[in-house]
């Protein structure tokens, strides 16, 4: 006697497939490929170069990384958020907001991180290593405790009634990450902290506004008021990308003279790693491109969410990509 198992009909008895838990494993695996990239990233970068890796490059990368993506999150959430307020007939719903995790794992990210500053840029064995009232003492240390304090400040501000104010303890640690980023013994550390402001920011806008758009619009059943939210963040968009092309150049031709870039971009390690970054924000605005032409001429507007998808998903890479370049050796000025 034949069942419905055996003739490969489903009798609805059994349990259909979930792609909440499929899109929870996708993440689960996107993110630990994204974490293999600062761990594994100094070896193949420096391989060749003549360069050495600083102690503790690889955990760095990572810790790194992972407080970008932190930030990333919260503000990407704050600037849909104020563009879904703008779109006539947008239903009320939001996505559960990840902010507050989000700053967990930044507070944890920035402690790793203070931990490395307190030992004299150093990896840490044992807590006998640390030396907190030392993080006092000099400028890294201390811009390492404003980001933590800054964290644990979002945090709290995110599970108030006013998350909103969440957004100038993450202002500080984009200030702090500009200002650690270029110290005061290089050449016009303030202008080398300026243009790195305005890329972080921007960056973060991008990264995390497209995965909470996304977000948005699956809660969504309007689908007029979908394509719409889409289209304003794509407008936006094109000029936070161009913002962020136009420092990236700026900052890595300070690093990288014009004379000397084409072989450091091969010939050493942070080039080939920005080397790598540029050839995935080049594939990324393809993708974005790609959106914005589905977005205005396709049948269905919301088709464009397929590129946009995979936008993220490089998006993700490029993260963590950036993640390893903070902790490659800076080129030297020939």
């Amino acid at each position: 006697m034949l069942t419905g198992s055996s003739t490969g009909v489903s009798d609805g008895s059994a349990p259909g497939p979930r792609p909440g838990l499929a899109r929870a494993v996708a993440v689960v695996a996107l993110v630990a490929l994204a974490a293999l990239i600062p761990l594994l990233g100094p070896s193949a970068a420096l391989h060749g170069t003549g360069e050495a890796a600083a102690p503790g490059t690889r955990g760095i990368g990572l810790l790194r990384a992972v407080l970008f993506a932190a930030l990333c999150v919260p503000l990407g959430e704050l600037f849909v958020d104020r563009l879904a307020r703008s779109v006539p007939g947008a239903p009320a719903a939001r996505p559960h907001s990840w902010a507050p995790y989000a700053a967990g794992v930044g507070f944890v990210a920035a402690l790793g991180l203070a931990s490395v500053v307190s030992t004299g840029n150093l990896v840490p064995h044992s807590p006998a290593d640390l030396d907190v009232g030392g993080l006092y003492a000099s400028r890294d240390g201390k811009l390492a405790l404003l980001e933590v304090n800054a964290f644990a400040a979002a945090g709290l501000c995110a599970l108030s009634r006013r998350p909103a104010s969440q957004v100038w303890p993450l202002a500080a640690v984009v200030v702090a990450e500009a200002l650690r980023a270029h110290p005061t013994t290089e050449y016009g550390p303030l202008l080398g902290s300026g243009l790195t402001l305005v890329h972080l920011t921007c960056a973060s806008l991008w990264v995390g506004g497209l995965l909470y758009a996304l977000r948005t619009l699956r809660g969504w059943g309007v689908r007029e008021a979908g394509a719409a939210l889409l289209g304003l963040y794509a407008r936006v968009a094109a000029v936070l990308l161009a913002a962020i092309t136009a420092t990236g150049m700026w900052s890595s031709l300070r690093r990288m003279p014009s004379d000397t870039i084409l072989d450091q971009l091969t010939g050493t390690a942070y080039g080939r790693a920005l080397l790598a970054k540029v050839l995935l924000v080049a594939a990324v605005a393809g993708l974005a491109l790609w959106a914005r032409i589905r977005l205005s001429r396709a049948a269905d507007p919301l088709t464009a969410c397929s590129p946009a998808r995979a936008e993220v998903v490089a998006l993700g890479v490029v993260v963590a990509l950036s993640g390893l370049l903070t902790a490659l050796p800076v080129p030297i000025r020939w």
